[in-house]
């Protein structure tokens, strides 16, 4: 049987997608036993009835628990499927396979996407999930060989804390929990949790915190020396500081306009409103111009387009609105909720796919954007971390947007993981392997290996190394740390070192948790579905929705940006330099992808 891109014509390869995310929705999800609390049914409050909670509750109104902060990840596989691979926990060596088939032997860039995209993925990931930090004393101790370079005999990595209270079953992996709700809600700006986010807000407004000259405030924590006061601060680096910062002043930008419209709108519904605009607006430029960046395939521009606005297109959606329920004609927002197989979360195959550290460059520039002169080099260790409020400060914003735009992203593959994350010194103080970390994560919450995790999706099976890469170095090189056993490769050695369909920025098997749970989590939320609409986000909000793009927001904040992007399509793509625009300012990678709009129905 023919993989969906290996069809003949277009139309066949979107049956094929269609086909296959039916398939994936009725037999690739599955929820454990006890992973959320439940609820004697009730009424919901009035307050959570057009509006998000800061902890995710409510989003479902008959299961109030669903998706909410703490409760656990789903799953993509079958439950026996799951189970931790204890007894090869270490085989082969995690701290082998980082060191010869991760480590970047020269950068690869990925060309066709600039370094905000890979910003924007961590960015996103932040909202998503998060397994918390673990507890210090309870740790997985990889041996290292002698003549490694590791400050330390051997890595200490914290186990990943199982949910409290959630039943264990001898056949299948514990649940973990979600410090993040499992809604597509903007918790990285917004905070998860009332106190959180009450920590983040003015009370006046509506409004979040921001300094006058348009930045964010320090986080006044002392653990927290250098980094943001925002929602998610794990991880942070000027990458996602930049879009932090935009989404925050985006957030006061609706709450002007709705105190305008609703001057009897008290600040709670002001916050919350603009909470349900923004989140919504960060959801639709993920899914019709991140995604449609990274996956240029043309099957999967239309298909990601009509996620959004249906078949029928944008410009007929926003001018007749909705044919009936139909998800393929008219699109999932506005749609009927559906959970599909099971109730909503997100799930620790979701989690796995999106490891794609590849796409972070280690050496970085920086340039003017009013002379377009160079200003200076940093690698990432001095971009992250306790690093980041002063780095960012030395520079006007406009100057780091755009030097963010001309750098290109590392291609997700083998031999290009990031030397600063493999030796990582988080706010902490704690030196991590994220390359290790990333095998070792896999293995402990039994996530399938490359070629079983394949086979609970229905792909095929590698039978060799030279089946699973065409690089024959690489094949190579696999087959001599798994000591030529392929069906051990590891699920990310095995989705860096295949080749990905034409125009992929990532690989086919990722694709399949891809394909199903980016459209899950809009079809499974109800402020995306049947709650879309003006009696819920107001008029204003709604439009604002609607009518915004990512260039629209960045423009918004920085106008500065003009002379650079005001003709680009593709923020994504990399910008051209001042000056070196091509024909309509568009860049050569922009005019290159004249060829796939051309698939676009209605110009969408």
């Amino acid at each position: 049987m023919p993989q969906w891109y290996e069809f003949p014509s277009l139309v066949l390869q979107l049956g094929s997608l269609s086909r296959l995310r039916s398939d994936l929705r009725e037999k690739n999800l599955f929820e454990a036993e006890g992973v959320r609390p439940k609820v004697e049914a009730s009424e919901p409050p009035e307050h959570v009835l057009n509006a998000r909670t800061p902890d995710g509750s409510w989003n479902d109104l008959d299961e109030p628990m669903m998706g909410a902060q703490g409760t656990g990840f789903g799953r993509n596989v079958s439950l026996h499927k799951t189970r931790p691979d204890t007894n090869r926990l270490l085989d082969p060596n995690p701290r082998d396979i980082s060191n010869r088939l991760m480590v970047r032997d020269s950068f690869k860039p990925a060309g066709i996407i600039n370094a905000l995209a890979a910003a924007w993925l961590q960015f996103e990931n932040h909202n998503w999930f998060f397994h918390g930090n673990g507890i210090p004393e309870d740790v997985i101790e990889v041996p290292l060989h002698e003549g490694d370079d590791w400050p330390e005999k051997t890595m200490s990595i914290r186990k990943t804390q199982p949910l409290a209270g959630c039943p264990v079953h001898a056949d299948q992996a514990p649940a973990y929990p979600n410090a993040e709700s499992h809604w597509w809600d903007g918790s990285q700006v917004y905070g998860q949790g009332a106190e959180r986010q009450a920590e983040l807000r003015t009370f006046v407004d509506g409004k979040i915190k921001v300094t006058d000259e348009g930045r964010l405030m320090a986080s006044p924590h002392p653990a927290e020396v250098g980094l943001d006061l925002t929602g998610m601060r794990e991880n942070y680096w000027v990458g996602v500081g930049l879009l932090h910062t935009l989404f925050s002043r985006e957030h006061n930008a609706i709450c002007d306009e709705l105190k305008k419209a609703y001057p009897s709108f008290d600040d709670q519904r002001l916050f919350e409103v603009a909470w349900l605009a923004t989140s919504a607006l960060i959801a639709k430029v993920h899914t019709v111009e991140w995604t449609t960046c990274v996956l240029r395939h043309p099957a999967l521009q239309i298909a990601m387009n009509a996620n959004w606005y249906g078949a029928l297109g944008e410009t007929f959606k926003d001018k007749i609105g909705r044919i009936g329920d139909s998800e393929v004609l008219s699109g999932i927002i506005g749609s009927d909720t559906d959970h599909h197989a099971a109730p909503f979360s997100l799930t620790e195959e979701f989690v796995a796919v999106y490891r794609m550290h590849p796409l972070i460059p280690d050496d970085w520039s920086f340039y003017s954007l009013e002379s377009g002169e160079f200003r200076g080099k940093a690698t990432f260790t001095e971009i992250q971390g306790k690093y980041t409020r002063d780095f960012m400060d030395s520079y006007e914003m406009g100057d780091l947007w755009y030097s963010f735009g001309l750098a290109s992203a590392g291609a997700v593959c083998l031999h290009n993981y990031p030397d600063a994350l493999r030796k990582l010194t988080r706010i902490d103080g704690q030196v991590t392997d994220l390359a290790t970390l990333d095998i070792v994560r896999d293995r402990e919450r039994g996530v399938p290996r490359y070629n079983d995790f394949r086979e609970a999706l229905r792909m095929p099976r590698r039978t060799s190394f030279d089946d699973l890469t065409p690089n024959k170095q690489w094949a190579k090189e696999i087959a001599e740390v798994y000591h030529g056993d392929v069906d051990a490769v590891d699920l990310q050695v095995g989705m860096y070192a295949e080749k990905p369909p034409k125009g992929f920025g990532f690989s086919d098997t990722a694709f399949r948790i891809f394909i199903l749970m980016a459209s899950r989590r809009l079809k499974s939320d109800r402020f995306f579905t049947k709650d879309f609409r003006p009696d819920v986000y107001t008029q204003v909000g709604f439009d604002w929705v609607n009518r915004t793009s990512m260039k629209d927001v960045l423009l918004r904040h920085y106008p500065e940006l003009e002379p650079v992007i005001g003709d680009v399509e593709r923020v994504f793509a990399p910008w051209p330099k001042l000056g070196e625009a091509g024909p309509g300012g568009r860049n050569p990678v922009e005019r290159l992808a004249d060829s796939v709009k051309g698939y676009l129905p209605f110009g969408g």
